[in-house]
């Protein structure tokens, strides 16, 4: 059984909850039951992303940038502060609300669980690691990370964000706890978000070339949505601070990811190689030995799996 079922939470807020994960956190919690506060400023998330609980009497949603303090009418017992551009084309076209939602955001969000004796739990990244030397990576790896490259304001946000609620802990005894998530992917991604799995399926089903950046041999390990909210909840619910990894260790290069999107979709595409980015990390696996032993947790969806569901979602949405 989860962890997260020890605690049943009377009222959430989620920042960034019209965002790609943080809006199917919404949607998993009004379904065990919580009332939901989404905080969202819409940069990046969609209102799309949360039309199937929109209407329902136990969400609400409040257009605001956590940069600012937000008032909130109602008291949480839970903050999950995911509010942030996670994906290469946001992060790069806002580079100053990146970092300012990483650190003002963050105080911001601490200090609403603080006043409200609220679990807080910090939406972190694998990108902490950055190009890292450690294989897989585990959580007492320090990391490999260039702060002033053009990844570094994603990077250093997340990397900034945990040290704040690690010392808001110490200081003041806040119930905080941070998960460090892997290359989740799923249904509500957007096609032209830079990330590897929807930028596939998007020019597979278009029948467009892949473009592999490099020689396609860097690695990236598969998580998808649903197993992610379960070890996002499964943490929330434990007294465990963390950092916790949460993704998939079974690991793929992005040249097999390629040959496997244009298989499940049935496309004519080829793959065309790009240059690589800069600071592009060569591998990319968590080590998930505390997330199973403390949380019980570890992925259920195998990638193959999971990619058909994400295919069958991009398709439904496709354009005649």
């Amino acid at each position: 059984m989860d962890t997260a079922l020890s605690r049943n939470w009377e009222r959430a807020v989620v920042t960034g909850g019209a965002g790609f994960v943080g809006s199917h956190l919404c949607t998993e919690l009004v379904a065990r039951g919580t009332a939901v506060i989404c905080i969202d400023d819409f940069s990046t998330g969609r209102p799309e992303n949360i039309s199937a609980v929109r209407d329902h009497p136990d969400f609400t949603v409040v257009e605001a940038n956590v940069t600012e303090p937000v008032h909130l009418d109602a008291e949480p017992d839970l903050v999950l502060h995911f509010a942030s551009p996670a994906s290469p084309a946001d992060y790069l076209k806002l580079p100053l609300h990146t970092l300012e939602t990483g650190s003002l955001g963050t105080r911001n969000m601490l200090a609403l669980a603080r006043a409200n004796g609220a679990r807080f739990v910090l939406a972190s990244t694998s990108e902490v690691y950055g190009d890292p030397q450690q294989h897989p990576q585990s959580e007492d790896y320090w990391g490999n990370v260039n702060p002033v490259g053009p990844r570094s304001v994603y990077d250093e946000a997340k990397r900034f964000g945990e040290a704040l609620t690690t010392a808001e802990a110490g200081a003041h005894g806040t119930d905080t706890g941070i998960v460090r998530l892997f290359n989740t992917y799923g249904p509500r991604m957007r096609g032209h978000d830079g990330r590897a799995v929807p930028t596939f399926i998007r020019q597979a089903l278009d029948g467009d070339p892949l473009t592999v950046t490099g020689d396609g041999c860097q690695t990236r390990s598969l998580c998808y949505v649903d197993d992610t909210v379960r070890g996002i909840l499964a943490a929330a619910g434990s007294d465990l601070r963390g950092p916790v990894n949460l993704g998939n260790p079974a690991e793929i290069s992005m040249l097999e990811l390629a040959r496997l999107v244009i298989e499940l979709t049935g496309s004519r595409s080829s793959v065309r190689f790009i240059d690589r980015p800069t600071d592009d990390p060569a591998v990319r696996c968590p080590d998930i030995t505390m997330a199973r032993g403390k949380l019980q947790w570890e992925p259920r969806v195998p990638p193959r799996d999971g990619l058909a569901r994400t295919i069958a979602w991009f398709r439904e949405r496709q354009s005649p």
